[in-house]
């Protein structure tokens, strides 16, 4: 091929070089001088220069071709110092700004409150060994400066059993805080593996009679990750989830993509029916809740297992409001109705009847370690504290051996229950400790719970969407061991008379429980 002439013509005129070479063909004068230093470094990456180089002759050949380029290409034309202004004709659009962006944040919250759903916390300190009396402090961010604090029966806890104020559990806690110090150090992966995460693990798959369990730092965080991981990684996984489960469990059945199917709520015959469209080869996954947290049903644990071994699936049961409570030992719904060998994958809390912090699963040796291995929710947030560890621990340990706590909360839920029907206030019925009260309405709901506050110094959170479906809202009590009768009666007649005055509809009253 013909060498550029060194007249000062570009290599554009030598022929054959333009037509061949659609890098050079496209070339414009505007990026000639980026890439004339470049040219010769990226000969091996053209086509038509590789092609000239065959042979160590024919490569200095193309190297010369390309110095050649360099040497007589047309210098790029200078910049313009300022960028050139927008015409009147040219259409202009606003940049969106941080201005536009808190904008949109207080539609979507506005949007919250004309629903009547919008969330305030109320900041309680909570007294050792006064469970469950506890102070209420303002809320300065509602406005509530130089407000006073008050007093207050909190009616709406999940510390259950009130084991978050036992001396066992709060030793065990200082001792390891005062031991191991007060942070983890990091991700399980790297320094945040405790020896009392090994001991709490082992603890919990004795529980429930697993080869072994994980930690997770709460409860969401164990549900999304696991049933987000192991489906993410079945090829062909379908789940089919009880219309009530939890949040967490939905969002790790969204996160896994995979198939789903949502069948009515404790309803076998629906659950079949969509089993049965599905081949026997296919892997499937039943989810469900051991108990329920916001109607307070139990899943019939046995038909389940019936099912998943009938159609050939797996189980999944979210035991969270039932572990510590249920069972010989606190295993749980499964536990009590002796199919914990039969359940699969068993998810809990450490949070509620235990009285600390974090969430597990159990189950068999070689899934609890794919979910370690593949997990994103366990592999990249740092690790339970020891002084968590440590008080769980002793809490677990303490409700395999001990019925006292659990017997006591089960008669005291009990008790409340006839007392709310003796005075026509309408429980939803269910068989379990959780008293859900329906009020109906997500304004009506807000204020019952604001007038027992301000007016009987009682405590209780409504309970709106999306927690539970529109037109169920609902108040939702728990009755602990330390809740005395004097205290329940006071919250009978402070119920009675906000629901009068505000015009809450109450059910036929019935003999009161002897």
């Amino acid at each position: 091929h013909e060498r550029p002439p060194c007249s000062g013509t570009c290599i554009f005129q030598v022929e054959g070089m333009s037509n061949k070479c659609p890098f050079l063909r496209s070339m414009v004068s505007s990026v000639w001088q980026v890439t004339r230093t470049d040219l010769v470094s990226a000969r091996s990456a053209c086509p038509f220069f590789r092609s000239r180089a065959n042979g160590d002759g024919e490569r200095k050949e193309s190297d010369a071709v390309v110095r050649q380029y360099c040497e007589h290409a047309p210098q790029p034309a200078a910049e313009p110092a300022t960028p050139v202004a927008a015409t009147a004709t040219e259409p202009t659009e606003a940049a969106f700004s941080s201005a536009a962006f808190e904008d949109e944040c207080e539609r979507m919250v506005q949007k919250v409150r004309e629903e009547g759903r919008y969330r305030v916390f109320h900041y309680l300190e909570r007294h050792c060994e006064k469970f469950p009396r506890a102070t209420r402090h303002p809320n300065r961010s509602a406005g509530e400066h130089g407000r006073s604090t008050l007093p207050v029966t909190v009616w709406c806890s999940n510390d259950y059993l009130g084991m978050g104020q036992h001396p066992k559990v709060v030793n065990a806690g200082v001792q390891a805080l005062k031991s191991c110090g007060a942070g983890a150090g990091g991700t399980r992966n790297i320094s945040g593996s405790s020896f009392l995460n090994q001991e709490l693990e082992a603890e919990l798959a004795d529980l429930h009679d697993k080869d072994a369990a994980l930690m997770f730092t709460s409860g969401y965080n164990a549900n999304e990750a696991t049933l987000g991981a192991l489906a993410s990684k079945l090829p062909g996984a379908v789940f089919f989830s009880d219309e009530e489960n939890h949040a967490s469990m939905i969002a790790g059945m969204r996160n896994s993509r995979a198939e789903k199917h949502v069948f009515h709520h404790n309803d076998l015959d629906h659950l079949e029916y969509q089993l049965r469209q599905q081949p026997r080869s296919r892997p499937k996954i039943i989810a469900f809740e051991g108990v329920y947290s916001m109607s307070g049903d139990i899943a019939p644990i046995k038909d389940l297992c019936d099912l998943a071994e009938c159609y050939g699936a797996i189980t999944f049961d979210d035991e969270v409001h039932a572990v510590g409570m249920y069972g010989a030992r606190g295993g749980g719904i499964a536990e009590l109705t002796g199919q914990v060998d039969r359940v699969d994958v068993i998810s809990g809390t450490l949070a509620k009847a235990f009285g600390c912090q974090g969430g597990y699963v159990a189950a068999r040796e070689s899934v609890i370690d794919a979910v370690r291995c593949l997990a994103p929710g366990f592999i990249f947030t740092t690790a339970v504290a020891p002084a968590v560890l440590g008080s769980a621990l002793a809490s677990v340990r303490h409700l395999k051996a001990s019925q006292a706590e659990r017997a006591a909360m089960h008669e005291r839920a009990r008790t409340l229950k006839a007392k709310l029907a003796a005075e026509g206030i309408s429980v939803r019925e269910n068989p379990s400790h959780i008293i859900p009260v329906i009020v109906g309405d997500p304004d009506l709901c807000k204020l019952a719970s604001d007038t027992l506050l301000e007016d009987h110094r009682i405590y209780v959170q409504p309970i709106n969407y999306p927690t539970v479906p529109r037109g169920t809202e609902r108040l939702r009590f728990t009755a602990s061991p330390f809740h005395s009768d004097e205290e329940m009666d006071r919250l009978v007649g402070a119920l009675s008379d906000v629901f009068d005055r505000i015009g809450v509809s109450r059910a036929p009253r019935t003999a009161a429980a002897a």
